[in-house]
């Protein structure tokens, strides 16, 4: 018998937060003086899910970043309300899973200002019973720390909740965690890197999530 899931976990950039064009320019601006003149978005993609400051370390090739962190989060703060909107069908499907009794949480290796900023700016952060930020583990994703604690702050079966993501990274947190994983088709690396890294449902609408948590999808498109 299938176990009914209780719970889902989301990934937040490029996952519920179209923040792709956001963390893209961050990074341009932030290392235009320091990376080839040719440095560009398809450079970034590949490793966007890890934490920003493993980021940093990788194109520049430096072992201290804070101060491209800094102008990283500088550009990033002010760009944000003008590139920050949630992915279609976000809004009505969190608040229809809430409304069904769905625990939901979220688990980004961002900073936790930042994504606190963007779930109340887009209105989903009354729907989040649990919020895990970079600030609040040892090891980041893919390590499956993040995903335990959301799981033991939501006294979470691992067997019946979900962690959707648009990065390997989450895959495999999802994984290590003994939660189950759900990638989206939206993901700027393809999701041919989401089912290699272990996704066994795949999203190609928001609204997919229906039917995998067992809700109806035609009648609450109704209602």
């Amino acid at each position: 018998m299938t176990t009914k899931i209780q719970t889902v976990l989301f990934d937040l950039d490029g996952t519920i937060l179209d923040t792709n064009e956001l963390i893209i320019q961050s990074f341009i601006h932030a290392l235009k003086d320091i990376v080839p003149t040719d440095f560009n978005r398809e450079h970034i993609i590949p490793s966007m899910g890890h934490p920003l400051a493993v980021q940093m370390q990788l194109f520049s090739q430096l072992e201290d970043v804070s101060h491209l962190v800094a102008e990283y989060r500088k550009i990033n703060l002010q760009l944000h309300d003008e590139l920050v909107r949630p992915f279609p069908h976000v809004l009505e499907v969190l608040e229809a899973l809430h409304s069904a009794g769905l625990q939901l949480g979220v688990v980004t290796t961002k900073m936790r200002m930042t994504t606190e900023r963007g779930l109340k700016y887009v209105g989903l952060w009354d729907w989040m019973s649990s919020i895990v930020t970079m600030d609040d583990v040892q090891h980041p994703k893919p390590h499956p720390e993040p995903v335990q604690r959301a799981v033991r702050e939501l006294n979470a079966d691992p067997s019946s909740t979900l962690m959707v993501g648009d990065s390997g990274v989450d895959m495999e947190s999802a994984l290590a965690a003994g939660v189950i994983p759900v990638g989206v088709a939206w993901s700027l690396k393809g999701e041919a890197k989401l089912w290699e890294a272990g996704a066994k449902h795949m999203l190609h609408d928001m609204r997919d999530l229906y039917e995998i948590v067992g809700l109806e999808r035609g009648a609450l498109e109704k209602g």
